[in-house]
């Protein structure tokens, strides 16, 4: 299903002369609006005049979320207050909040990227969504919010939290999409299966984003719930989500290109890398007025696509996000990211999908802990020491053979550790301690 068919299936040169468009613009629109980029754009000698092609894109210096903070609480904003119609701000939990403005314009923009991304994902005026993303300045439950609304889907904007309360909406309004985290769908999961009502609830689809999520963890949610599961991707320092997302075939997240420009870049070098490579990517928005970001570092890490997809949208397509470049633990000498644990640990039937990654430091040399939850109709193993550590050991195993590094293993009980309505939190660093 199409929201925008004329524009998601344009032609490739269509797209990128679009962009080129759009993207003098933008230039020429920071030069004039935001001091932070006059002055910026003038030491690199960039205007709006000396863009003759995308690639003239790499002239432009990037942009960090430490510049949005250093502009901190409107220094990067575009319009005056009184042409601003919305504030989000981050939860600003490791210093002061970066913090992001949307026009009327902007709003609309928004709605509409968000009503491409779901109907892609399989949403239309037949569906009853139920919000379970946190309300508030965080950007995830009101894009999507608006973005549904304007597809026609019946929204019920629960909010996170107050899980039993979620599980009996979802029976008495017939709710049939779940937006959340993946972490929080599977705990609702969970949840519904010990109060005996998962047979009662009948979800179809799951818009789920705001955290990582491997293919691994994607069929584990998938085979609780029995619905499809889509990944949408976004961040509030661009817009939030509605940057990409996954259609019916899930071969990579289409990028909303005529709103966004994305590259890949090598992050030790800042070099653009060849299309395909992975590496970081940078974002450059090309229609926002409120806060416009030019070639914004995301710490993410990703490949694109521009070869079309088979569900007939031309717009490139960005793979699943491997990791960030601040979440890559550095264990020995060998990098390590969460993803790669937990693509292992989720092959194990016996395993239930949470788990906390321990960092500790002895001697000048780092260990990782991986403590893994069994799942709720393995228990027994518990009792049995000899199955208990030949689990054990396979794990280890399989997670040096990906590694490359060893890690202790530990199995704890099912329930016994954290769980999350928002963003996950799996990693605890000692090292400093």
């Amino acid at each position: 299903m199409f929201f925008q068919k004329d524009i998601e299936t344009m032609p490739r040169k269509e797209i990128e002369a679009l962009q080129l468009e759009r993207l003098k613009h933008t230039v020429d629109y920071c030069m004039k609006n935001i001091p932070f980029y006059n002055k910026r754009l003038t030491e690199a000698g960039v205007t709006a005049e000396k863009i003759k092609s995308l690639s003239d894109i790499q002239y432009i210096p990037y942009t960090t979320k430490a510049d949005i903070r250093d502009n901190y609480p409107f220094g990067l904003f575009g319009q005056p207050l009184k042409n601003i119609v919305r504030i989000h701000a981050s939860s600003g939990t490791t210093g002061k909040p970066t913090v992001v403005g949307y026009t009327k314009k902007d709003l609309e923009n928004w709605s509409d990227c968000m009503a491409r991304l779901c109907a892609a994902a399989g949403a239309d005026e037949n569906t009853i969504v139920q919000i379970s993303f946190g309300y508030g300045l965080f950007t995830g439950a009101l894009g999507l919010h608006y973005g549904l609304e304007k597809l026609g889907a019946t929204v019920i904007p629960c909010s996170s939290g107050n899980t039993e309360k979620q599980l009996m909406l979802m029976q008495d309004f017939g709710t049939n999409a779940l937006v959340s985290t993946p972490s929080y769908a599977q705990y609702m999961g969970e949840m519904a299966k010990e109060l005996g009502v998962i047979d009662k609830i009948h979800l179809k689809l799951g818009l789920f984003g705001s955290e990582g999520c491997t293919e691994e963890m994607r069929d584990q949610i998938e085979k609780t719930w029995g619905l499809f599961a889509t990944d949408n991707y976004g961040m509030s320092e661009l817009m939030g989500p509605g940057i990409s997302g996954d259609c019916e075939y899930r071969l990579g997240m289409h990028i909303n290109e005529d709103h966004f420009i994305c590259e890949v870049i090598n992050s030790e070098t800042e070099e653009v890398l060849p299309r395909g490579e992975q590496g970081e990517l940078v974002v450059t928005t090309i229609t926002k007025e409120g806060i416009p970001m030019l070639r914004y570092r995301t710490k993410d890490i990703t490949s694109i696509d521009y070869e079309p997809c088979k569900c007939g949208r031309t717009f490139a397509r960005m793979a699943k996000i491997k990791g960030r470049t601040d979440d890559m633990l550095k264990i020995r000498g060998v990098n390590v990211f969460p993803s790669q644990i937990e693509s292992v640990l989720m092959k194990f039937e016996e395993i239930a999908p949470h788990y906390q990654l321990v960092i500790t430091r002895a001697n000048f040399s780092d260990s990782l802990e991986i403590k893994v939850e069994l799942s709720d109709n393995c228990t027994e193993l518990l009792e049995n020491y000899g199955r208990l550590e030949e689990l054990r050991n396979k794990i280890h195993h399989d997670m040096k053979t990906v590694l490359g590094i060893e890690t202790k293993i530990s199995l704890v009980e099912h329930k016994s550790l954290e769980r999350f309505q928002g963003k996950a939190k799996r990693i605890l660093d000692l090292r400093n301690q």
